[in-house]
């Protein structure tokens, strides 16, 4: 099992903590607080909707996530290795941000201006940094690139969005997980693509680590908590590890917080706590951002306290 050294938990608990101080002084004193574990590529705007809503967020990661563009190079490099595949397909933000890290170490675009349309895949507002920037490192000529973004946001709906794949070659940049076990998400999204006809080519483009011992501190040590978000099963597992390392397990976070409201960013993450023995009491229903699930939080509350 791979742990982080002492000096990166404790720089990232006191990041952690840091960032818990600055929202606590935005939020107004009357404001639920609702707990999340989202990683840092995702927690601002998580934060942010919280702050808004009038509740008091209490960031307290379970996950590390880094880029690691090294490890997408050679499959993208040197031009015009690309060529090779018909698409790419992300499945998180974080991959988007290796990928481009990746091709400013390339010199040139990574496609020539004439071929078959090329298709960049994402999900819902990820999709937002497939920008014209972004696309032209990929192809001088924008017409040849094509914007995939599915109705259902899910890797489910990436394959339906996607088609029929004809013995084609997708590029999929996802992540090396380390720490806690590889959600079923990734392997079933694979799969599926090779269902539709698909090459699937695994790419490892960023790491998705257990941020440590210590990263369920900030929720043990919360004297009122109403609320908690999980935008991933693998933030689910993250906490109840860092719980055992305290001498909790999940029947006493119940227990402690009867009231506590258990909030699932969308079905899969929703399906992945169950799982892991992590009961879930609402579901966002529009997943494409995290509107849908704070909006979830506020129903079920029937509006601010």
């Amino acid at each position: 099992m791979a742990t982080l050294s002492p000096a990166t938990r404790g720089s990232t608990i006191l990041a952690s903590a840091t960032a818990n101080q600055w929202l606590n002084a935005a939020v107004v004193a009357t404001g639920r607080t609702v707990a999340f574990t989202t990683p840092n590529n995702y927690a601002a705007r998580l934060s942010s909707l919280l702050s808004l809503r009038g509740h008091k967020p209490l960031w307290c990661p379970t996950l590390i996530v880094n880029p690691t563009p090294q490890t997408l190079a050679p499959h993208i490099s040197p031009p015009p290795s690309l060529e090779a595949f018909a698409a790419v397909a992300f499945t998180s933000r974080a991959g988007i941000v290796s990928f481009s890290d990746a091709v400013d170490g390339i010199e040139g675009p990574l496609l020539s201006s004439d071929g078959e349309d090329f298709l960049i895949a994402a999900i819902g507002k990820d999709a937002e940094l497939l920008g014209e920037e972004f696309l032209l490192k990929i192809c001088s000529d924008l017409d040849r690139t094509k914007i995939i973004v599915p109705p259902v946001p899910t890797p489910t709906g990436l394959v339906e969005a996607l088609g029929p794949g004809l013995g084609r070659k997708v590029l999929c940049p996802v992540p090396l997980v380390i720490g806690v076990e590889e959600p079923p998400v990734v392997p079933t999204f694979l799969r599926e693509l090779e269902a539709s006809g698909w090459v699937a080519v695994k790419a490892g483009a960023y790491e998705t680590r257990w941020a440590g011992p210590e990263c369920a501190e900030a929720i043990v040590g919360e004297e009122v908590l109403d609320g908690m978000i999980f935008t991933s099963t693998a933030e689910v597992e993250g906490l109840l590890k860092g719980l055992k390392e305290l001498g909790w397990d999940w029947e006493m976070v119940r227990g402690r917080w009867p009231e506590l409201l258990v909030a699932a960013h969308g079905p899969v993450t929703a399906a992945g706590a169950e799982r892991l023995g992590v009961g879930v009491d609402v579901v966002g229903s529009r997943f494409d951002s995290f509107q849908g699930v704070v909006d979830a939080l506020d129903l079920r509350w029937e509006g601010p306290r």
